[in-house]
């Protein structure tokens, strides 16, 4: 007996993994079991079957799991069909709703898809539909719920191998009286239509058991009309390994079945000649150009994974200018391409015809670029972006290690600045070009109602910061009443979000964003609490806050705060009762001075709050200093923030009508009296007029700041926003950088490169240089630059105030604080940060023969005056006004560099810039260099745009 209690005890270890799967089977074949017993003891023959529900699903069973397949062999596909389907045709609509999902999804797309303009057919007549492998005519069904079939479509035909479903297909169309439905009993490789007549072509549940899909696929392709649009829905298996090279899936979000489960999955289905093999999918996805792709599961069976597809052409009229009107001339491929580049890089557009000479500079590329010529080149689909019905969302890899490390979340939910503000500072153009950080898009889209400018680049390393400012966008494209918009973003719930995504969003959304919108439905669901309430990082905030006064039983008095109309009342709620909540000292030291807390629920790097306890020590005496230890410096100073943050925001704004961050953070969600401008009813007509063509000059990118701005034209943009992002970039050491002398490498042999090794005191300030010269190449002359800061006086100011032009001496930014939190002054509505600065560019740098490089270059030189006395005071123990008393070193002084001059190798030996006489030096340009056409030569401004 204990041999046979051991033997057991390794079969359980040993079935562990499968367990899932291994009671699936059990239950599904204890079901089968059942109806076998229903059929052959005629239990169903006393209960009618529209009283009894279980008989479908058991004849279904039956029918799957026992009745042997009758077909002959040399019967072909036809007679395999009919052996599975002729016994259950009746049943099959009754038992296929749960186990084919998708359906719905798929033609809730593609009914979206033809209401765009651009995915209509030519001439105005109505499209045209071939629902192939359509079985009993369900789908037509619920296309004629979604759109009506009379109305919309000039003529429908259905195509299906098996004679049963056709004539239950055949029922259904008497039986709701279409008169332009056909049922076309034959095999999809033989469908006999004139070419490129068909306007929607739709495949549900069918693709997998055909087993000839190639020739299927080809002659979809063949009927395919130019604006048509391609609808899939189907099973399948695959790993995440297969598609990780390709850039034209539109998105990788769930894509990936684990080995357990392509292996069951696959040998399920076989038993019923249903073919989950990867290579279907991918010869879709290679065929037509991905518009939206998604991967789901089906968890009330098991987990069976299916996908949706929406597709079309991969030719030229489908990757045709966005902007261009339904009925234009289809443009060629590298035509499109670049029209495409001119908007993401603000260079001239060139056609085809101008690339006949060399150019005579290398062009400056943006990598979604980049991306499509290598596609075009080894004839493959372009990236899905280029397929989009509006050209908001530029091409990325959401397998990239940078983007992978946000998961699913995005950190704002709404933005932290006051638009209102950096409105009034920046007073913007209709012709401006703005670059700015995306964040939750809110202060893009008000600055778009209130003044629109030519175009707006929204960056943002996070996805989901993306996928948000572009579900808000489709809202308005999509032409979403106020108050659904309202009940969305104003409220934060919606009770149908999924039905609106389907249905009306998803023509108006990127392949990445529709997928993760997909499976965040719940996001909006009234019964998670909304939006502010379930995401981003200031749910901690929001979710803290509601506890705490529930608990100190304040509720009722955050109401009354957030309703009252004079600032005295306010006052007298803040300082009478809720601060001593918020503010208290024990909640404060526990949780909100905490590492997790500052970055998780108010999105505060630890390089940030470092600035902060920095400003805090510069007040302390050298004594208060020594008796403080680190984290008690620390909970002081993010303590003394919180204070000088929240008490003059109480005291000088009103937060039932004009305070909508805090009232949100308070309340959860916010008040038609108190809510962003671009939430308004004004606003929404202003910014859905003739289809959202105020959004027409967005283009958002998802990468890194520098790497988009690098790759844009010399003096192309008016003005950029970088809100507080440098303040993320590595605290230098300022004791370290006080301590730094300037070597001479000539005079010093012995200072080898290894003794310059890059440090902490160096990372920060490289970083920022390269950030400022990147700025200051692509703004024009008279350009701005808003920045906010969590310092008073952040330490990359310096930066921008030091540089000068090499030949000429002249600065080349005025730099002027816009407003600094000192003395209980509220320097805007949010009152987040310490200071506000903008920065002008006052000047170019003069191009010069010898040397071609970057304002770094330049500043190098203005900083050897400097210390010989020609250029201003030498760097000594002296501190210019505004040095707070200490010497900052320049970057190159950091690193051990003098009189501008570039080091061949860096720290760890790699190649970087070379110095520069005369010619180029072939660190990261190299490349791009060796593929010039002959005679062409590198931009003579800046070298460091690649």
């Amino acid at each position: 007996m204990a041999r046979v209690d051991d033997l057991a005890s390794k079969m359980r270890v040993q079935i562990e993994p499968e367990t899932g799967l291994l009671a699936l089977g059990v239950a599904i074949a204890f079901f089968a079991l059942f109806a076998f017993v229903a059929q052959y003891f005629e239990l169903s023959s006393s209960i009618s079957a529209d009283k009894f529900f279980l008989t479908p699903y058991l004849k279904f069973a039956y029918v799957s799991f026992l009745k042997p397949h009758t077909g002959q062999a040399d019967g072909g596909q036809q007679s395999a069909l009919e052996s599975f389907y002729s016994a259950q045709a009746s049943i099959y609509d009754a038992t296929r709703k749960r186990l084919l999902r998708g359906r719905e999804d798929m033609l809730g797309c593609v009914a979206a898809q033809l209401q765009v303009p651009t995915r209509r057919p030519a001439g105005g007549r109505r499209p045209v539909w071939f629902d192939v492998g359509g079985g009993t005519g369900y789908n037509i069904e619920i296309m004629d719920k979604l759109v009506g079939i009379e109305d919309s479509f000039e003529h429908v035909y259905l195509i299906d191998l098996s004679p049963s479903l056709c004539e239950v297909a055949r029922d259904r169309v008497k039986r709701f009286g279409w008169t332009n439905v056909s049922i076309l009993c034959q095999d999809a490789r033989s469908m006999h239509s004139r070419a490129q007549t068909a306007d929607l072509i739709t495949m549900s549940y069918s693709l997998s058991m055909i087993p000839d899909f190639y020739s299927v696929v080809d002659q979809v392709t063949t009927l395919l009309a130019p604006r048509g649009i391609v609808g899939i829905c189907d099973f399948y298996v695959q790993s995440i390994v297969d598609v990780s090279s390709r850039n034209w899936t539109g998105g990788t979000i769930n894509r990936h079945v684990n080995w357990l489960g392509r292996m069951f999955w696959r040998t399920w289905f076989d038993a019923d000649r249903v073919n989950l093999d990867a290579g279907r999918r991918d010869y879709v996805e290679y065929k037509f150009g991905t518009i939206l792709s998604a991967s789901e599961r089906n968890y009330l069976l098991g987990g069976i994974p299916y996908y949706l597809f929406i597709g079309c052409h991969i030719n030229a009229e489908a990757a045709r200018d966005p902007s261009s009107k339904p009925g234009s001339p289809a443009l060629s491929a590298q035509d499109s391409l670049e029209r495409y580049d001119s908007a993401l890089t603000e260079s001239p557009y060139m056609a085809p015809q101008d690339y006949r000479y060399p150019p005579p500079a290398m062009p400056v590329r943006s990598k979604s670029y980049e991306s499509a010529l290598v596609n075009l080149s080894s004839n493959l689909p372009l990236p899905s972006s280029f397929y989009q019905h509006h050209p908001w969302r530029t091409t990325y890899s959401d397998l990239l290690p940078k983007h992978k490390q946000f998961a699913s979340e995005y950190i704002y939910a709404f933005n932290w600045e006051d638009p209102a503000v950096d409105l009034e500072i920046l007073k913007l153009q209709p012709d401006d070009v703005l670059v700015t950080i995306t964040s939750a898009g809110d202060n893009i889209l008000d600055y778009l109602s209130q003044s629109p400018v030519k175009r707006v680049h929204a960056i943002d390393l996070n996805p989901n910061q993306n996928h948000l400012l572009e579900l808000k966008c489709a809202c308005f494209a999509a032409g979403l009443s106020h108050d659904e918009i309202w009940k969305m973003f104003g409220e934060g719930t919606h009770p149908d979000f999924r039905s609106l995504l389907i249905r009306r969003l998803s023509a108006h959304l990127s392949s990445n964003a529709f997928q993760f919108w997909l499976s965040h439905t719940s996001t909006f669901s009234p019964s998670s609490r909304g939006l502010y309430a379930v995401s981003g990082g200031s749910r901690h905030a929001i979710t803290l806050c509601r506890w705490l006064f529930r608990i100190t039983g304040l509720s009722q008095k955050v109401k009354t705060i957030c309703t009252v109309s004079t600032l005295a009342e306010q006052r007298d709620l803040w300082f009478g009762s809720l601060r001593r909540v918020l503010l208290s000292w024990p909640l404060h030291m526990a949780l909100v001075s905490t590492d997790w807390w500052c970055w998780k629920a108010a999105g505060v790097p630890p390089e940030q709050r470092q600035l902060i306890v920095n400003d805090y020590e510069s007040k302390l005496t050298p004594e208060q200093r020594r008796r403080m230890t680190k984290r008690q410096m620390t909970g002081e100073a993010i303590f003394k923030f919180l204070e000088d943050t929240l008490d003059p925001v109480v005291n000088h704004t009103l937060l039932s009508r004009e305070n909508y961050f805090y009232h949100l953070v308070l309340q959860g969600k916010y008040t038609k009296q108190c809510a962003p401008r671009w939430l308004g009813e004004r606003e929404h007509r202003r910014l859905s007029r003739d289809s959202a063509k105020l959004l027409d000059g967005l283009r958002i990118h998802t990468d890194e700041f520098l790497e988009v701005v690098k790759r844009m034209r010399g003096g192309s943009v008016s003005a950029v926003i970088v809100m507080d992002s440098m303040d993320w970039l590595e605290v230098p050491d300022l004791n370290a950088v006080k301590r730094v002398k300037f070597f001479d490498r000539a005079s010093k042999p012995e200072h080898n490169k290894r003794s310059r090794s890059k440090s902490r005191s160096t990372e920060g300030t490289d970083a920022a240089q390269t950030q400022i010269d990147a700025i200051h190449r692509v703004l024009r002359v008279g350009g701005k630059v808003l920045l906010r800061s969590a310092a008073l006086r952040p330490w990359y100011i310096e930066l921008f105030e030091r540089m000068e032009d090499e030949e000429t001496g002249r600065k080349l930014w005025q730099v002027k604080c816009m407003g600094r939190r000192e003395n209980g002054k509220c320097i805007d509505r949010v009152n987040m940060y310490a200071s506000c600065w903008l920065l002008v560019k006052i000047g170019d740098v003069t191009p010069t023969a010898s040397l071609v490089g970057s304002p770094t270059m330049r500043m190098k030189s203005a900083l050897k005056r400097r210390r010989t006395g020609s250029g201003g005071s030498e760097a000594s123990g002296t501190s210019s006004e505004g040095d707070e008393g200490w010497v900052r070193a320049s970057p190159e002084a950091l690193r051990g560099r003098k009189n501008g001059v570039v080091d061949d190798e860096d720290a760890d030996g790699e190649e970087t810039e070379t110095e520069m006489e005369g010619g180029r030096g072939k660190g990261r340009r190299g490349v791009l260099e060796d593929i010039m056409l002959p005679g062409a030569a590198m931009d003579g401004v800046d070298g460091e745009r690649f």
